[in-house]
């Protein structure tokens, strides 16, 4: 049968009515357990069936049996009837003070996607407590696969640790060097990466998913040993750092676009190219999120998408 008579004709009530008939084995008791009238559930089921264009029930004995079409049809119905049951056990939940979504922010996008994201969803019919936890990516993925977080938002990891899990790619962004206005290297024209050897580097840590990305461009560059190395990932600490002192900022250019395009910060003229990277959702695979998390999720993926097109709120 088309599946356009299914979405517009076949109501809750049909569902009802005869996921109970099945249960009780005739229209007597399960008009009684539904506080329905006899003729009505009768109804429902005729309807049914018609719209089915099939015979759901055996009628040829006293209590009513299912038929072959009807025990495949009682299978999927009574998986809907759960679904929807889990829904409405999941929205009663959420108005509890003690619902909460947890989310893991990478530094990559704990600026702008992330923010935007609970401002939207605390907006939404769903919102609730949300808890953002940050730090580096190894600490927030032992967090993910203990049930500590529903998920994360950042950059892919490497595929060795991704085992049990999966990622919803949602835009990429590269690599910047970022300054402050007044660094002796802020317009040099070109530059190479042989330059910024002499000048504190502020680095993610090792275990950081950027880590290696920024590895290679030295490697890649031919830099040598820098002067001296702060590995950090706390954005409000590099952001200070870099504006009073000559040092130069490693991190995704999401984290500080607002800085370069009100001119807080400069970005080198380093070929960052080779950093591009995907950036989206990593959760545990093979699991089913709360209508709440679901919820968040979603709001994760409208706000990516404006700061993916550069967009305002």
């Amino acid at each position: 049968m088309a599946s356009s008579l299914l979405d517009s004709r076949i109501k809750l009530r049909h569902i009802s009515c005869f996921l109970e008939v099945t249960r009780q084995g005739g229209v007597v008791p399960a008009s009684l357990a539904l506080g329905l009238s006899q003729p009505a559930v009768s109804k429902s089921i005729a309807e049914l069936e018609d719209l089915l264009a099939t015979p759901l029930f055996d009628r040829s004995g006293r209590r009513l049996v299912l038929t072959h079409e009807g025990e495949i049809f009682a299978r999927h119905a009574m998986v809907a009837a759960a679904a929807i049951r889990e829904g409405i056990e999941s929205m009663d939940a959420h108005r509890s003070s003690q619902t909460v979504v947890r989310l893991g922010a990478l530094p990559t996008v704990e600026v702008e996607v992330v923010p935007r994201a609970v401002a939207m969803f605390a907006r939404s019919p769903l919102a609730c407590r949300v808890h953002v936890e940050s730090g580096p990516s190894s600490h927030m993925l032992t967090m993910l696969r203990g049930g500590a977080l529903d998920f994360i938002v950042g950059r892919l990891a490497s595929p060795d640790v991704m085992n049990g899990l999966l990622f919803e790619h949602l835009y990429s962004e590269q690599l910047t060097f970022a300054v402050r206005p007044g660094h002796p290297l802020a317009r040099r024209r070109p530059l190479g990466y042989q330059e910024i050897e002499p000048f504190p580097m502020l680095l993610p840590p090792a275990d950081a998913i950027i880590r290696t990305i920024v590895d290679s461009l030295f490697i890649a560059g031919g830099v040598g040993d820098v002067a001296f190395e702060i590995e950090t990932v706390s954005n409000g600490f590099a952001r200070a750092f870099t504006l009073e002192n000559d040092a130069i900022w490693t991190i995704s250019r999401s984290v500080v676009a607002h800085d370069l395009k009100i001119g807080q910060l400069v970005a080198l003229a380093l070929d960052t190219s080779a950093s591009h990277g995907p950036v989206g959702i990593t959760m545990r695979a093979n699991e089913q999120l709360s209508v709440v998390a679901s919820a968040m999720m979603d709001a994760v993926r409208q706000a990516a998408a404006a700061v993916a097109r550069g967009t305002d709120h």
